[in-house]
């Protein structure tokens, strides 16, 4: 085998001695004030060797890999940073056409409507009045994956809305996680990289359960508090229309007299929150690879429209000052017992596309589109996605002109002085492609002009906590607590919940090869939480290591109960889908009566049986949604049967139907059935208990988790 180290002919001869990243970098370790980790080349290093000084694609040497440039320890992010937009440059144009992150997304039109008005708050023309309304885009995605893989890995879910408003485009691009990897946009690339298929061998797809990306966590910490999120059960959702939608970042609202907020923006569906077991999620992969891309697209095409509360957070500086962790950090929340979200408007999907391509593949979202009463804060990763989004869109749409597309245009005139560019589909008249001219006073149309009035203006005051007369590539010591916020999180959930988050990070770290880094998460572990971090070294059987030293100490926040699915539940039959299960002679009146529960509750009734077709049933024919064999429980969120002795007899031969009632049972999920049947749940080993019911009961039990039931089924950590 050959040695990997040795670089190839090709590449040896192309570069020499000037290859990026040749040759053994001996690295210190160091902290800046804001407990970021900086690799170094050593103390009294050669400095003459040149293969040892990370630089940029012009040989410029870089001194801080870790920040980007700003005015000020917490001001905005310089233009003038080249070595910021080189990198995210680069990066963004990494690969094409697809996107590089968020390649497999699901789109739907919609509608938004205000109601509740907030003019004292923000001037943006959509929450003057209540019942302002406007059209909507929506594209809900994966991470990590590209478009060709499945629906349901383990993943962060980005949740993307173009607003159409009379005043231009707002674009709320945001995750369905509240809080990201990192502080500054100057380590996407690197997050990114870690997270995707290991460079050498292209794989593993769509999953972070591998050695670069836990490497890349174990020396983050400040990447902790996301994934924890995404170990949670909100790292495996249900379906696209039960989870929550996030801002992420610390907006700003201005109203008409120049008044700011910091806003944090929330997307809460009316159907609650639901999520799946891993074992599920695996095996909905393998049934139907499309599982959350189907059940969006059916569910608005039969009219069980999906629909989201919008609300906000609200706070000023004074509040934002007295906190233990700064605002615009997009590693940290607001916790909602500590301010409420206020509810201000309902979005709902009422529109499938027409064309995939045209339009879900062709959307371009960008946080730079924002209307007058919606502004930007310091937050240094907002900062750099307000500059990478406008040039990966012209990477994957291949011209300036995209904002032409239908799917992107705005819905509002637009007019302004520029000009042809690839694929320009619009055909301006006149001379006036430039400004200031004097054209009108011939006769001709001068154009359009600027407006102070109502145009958008930058909100001016920058001293909110910081220095804009310096230019540092610092990480301001408000930003150093990394643990705090994943302990408040992990302490917030039920007993149940933690239990799949210990299992996560067990799983996630088994598929980890190198055994330093292993110890190293669990270094990390220990300061969230150390009964974590025990379990976690249990399942792994290794001992805990030391802990890790923080660079903040962290403290205990109180408990915030919204950050749990499980204690949000839903007892609710909406928007779920009952899988009935029904053969030769089984009984029409009660399936019959089983549909009519579920219907009238909003609910999806799904007939399964061993053959699609007619089937003679007792009372009258009918013909099955589905075949056994290609309708596993796992796409159902409850099940019940209707059978004779002599069918359920019959199918205890059948491994389909026993792994039907079995992993429905192993998935804590309810399971309705008549008497006959009693005969193939004893095969499937199914155990009579809460939410083990005869038919005539379903419509009590519901169609919730029996979690209860999971001690019984399986190991967790």
């Amino acid at each position: 085998m050959a040695d990997r180290k040795t670089p190839s002919p090709a590449h040896r001869n192309s570069l020499h001695d000037h290859a990026p990243g040749a040759g053994k970098t001996p690295t210190t370790d160091t902290l800046g004030t804001g407990g970021e980790l900086h690799q170094s080349v050593q103390g009294g290093h050669d400095h003459a060797d040149g293969v040892a000084h990370l630089t940029d694609n012009f040989g410029h040497r870089i001194a801080d890999n870790e920040n980007s440039l700003k005015a000020g320890a917490r001001g905005p992010t310089l233009l003038e940073d080249f070595i910021l937009r080189e990198k995210i440059f680069h990066f963004d144009h990494e690969r094409i056409p697809e996107r590089i992150v968020h390649a497999r997304g699901s789109g739907a039109h919609g509608v938004f409507e205000c109601t509740k008005p907030i003019p004292h708050l923000t001037q943006a023309s959509l929450f003057q009045k209540m019942g302002n309304t406007c059209p909507v885009f929506v594209r809900l995605s994966t991470v990590v994956g590209g478009a060709g893989s499945v629906d349901t890995p383990r993943d962060v879910r980005g949740f993307a809305v173009k607003f159409y408003t009379e005043t231009g485009n707002w674009d709320l691009v945001g995750n369905n996680i509240p809080v990201f990897f990192i502080q500054d946009a100057i380590k996407f690339p690197d997050l990114v990289h870690s997270v995707k298929m290991e460079a050498d061998r292209g794989y593993p797809q769509a999953a972070s359960a591998h050695d670069t990306f836990w490497d890349f966590v174990g020396l983050m910490p400040e990447s902790l508090h996301t994934v924890i999120w995404a170990m949670s059960d909100r790292g495996i959702p249900r379906s696209l229309r039960m989870i929550e939608g996030f801002g992420v970042h610390t907006f700003r609202f201005v109203n008409a007299q120049g008044r700011s907020h910091f806003v944090k923006f929330h997307w809460k569906p009316v159907l609650g929150l639901q999520s799946l077991i891993w074992d599920e999620a695996v095996k909905i992969a393998g049934a139907d690879n499309d599982f959350h891309r189907r059940d969006l697209f059916e569910s608005i095409d039969q009219g069980h429209y999906p629909a989201w509360d919008f609300g906000v957070q609200v706070f000023d500086e004074d509040w934002a000052a007295r906190q233990p962790y700064d605002v615009l950090d997009a590693t940290k929340l607001i916790p909602e017992e500590e301010i409420p979200v206020e509810i201000i408007g309902r979005m709902t999907l009422n529109r499938n596309v027409d064309n995939f391509f045209a339009e879900t593949e062709q959307v371009a979202f960008m946080p730079s589109n924002v209307i007058p009463g919606i502004d930007f804060t310091n937050d240094p990763l907002l900062q750099g996605r307000l500059f990478s989004y406008l040039d990966t869109q012209k990477s994957r749409l291949g011209t300036t002109n995209f904002h032409q597309i239908p799917v992107n245009a705005p819905k509002c005139p637009f007019h302004n002085f520029q000009r042809d560019g690839m694929m320009q589909t619009l055909v301006p008249t006149g001379r006036a492609n430039y400004e200031p001219n004097s054209l009108a006073e011939a006769g001709e149309s001068g154009g359009p002009r600027a407006c102070p009035t109502t145009g958008f203006t930058t909100f001016a005051p920058n001293t909110e906590r910081n220095d804009p007369s310096e230019k540092l590539r610092v990480r301001p010591e408000s930003f150093a607590d990394h643990y705090s916020q994943p302990r408040l999180f992990y302490r917030s959930q039920t007993r149940n919940e933690r239990a799949h988050i210990a299992s996560a990070f067990v799983f996630e770290l088994s598929k980890v090869q190198l055994e330093h880094v292993r110890k190293r998460v669990l270094s990390q572990l220990r300061n969230v939480d150390e009964t974590l971090a025990q379990r976690v070294a249990a399942g792994l059987a290794m001992d805990l290591p030391e802990k890790a030293k923080p660079a903040k100490e962290p403290v205990d926040l109180p408990v915030s109960d919204k950050l749990s699915i499980q204690k949000q539940a839903l007892d609710t039959m909406a928007g779920r889908k009952l899988g009935i299960l029904v053969a030769e002679g089984s009984d029409l009146t009660q399936v019959n009566r089983l549909r009519d529960i579920v219907l009238h509750a909003g609910g999806t009734p799904f007939l399964v049986a061993p053959r699609v077709g007619g089937i003679t049933l007792k009372g009258g024919d009918i013909k099955a949604d589905g075949q056994l064999a290609g309708s596993p429980s796992v796409l159902f969120d409850a099940v019940a049967s209707v059978l004779t002795p002599d069918m359920a007899e019959k199918l205890t031969h059948d491994s389909a139907a026993v792994e039907w009632f079995m992993t429905a049972y192993a998935h804590c999920k309810t399971i309705a059935h008549c008497k006959g049947t009693q005969i193939l749940l004893d095969k499937a080993g199914v155990e009579k208990d809460a939410g083990v019911v005869p038919l005539d009961a379903f419509a009590a039990t519901g169609m919730i988790r029996h979690w209860e039931r999971e001690p019984k089924l399986r190991d967790l950590a």
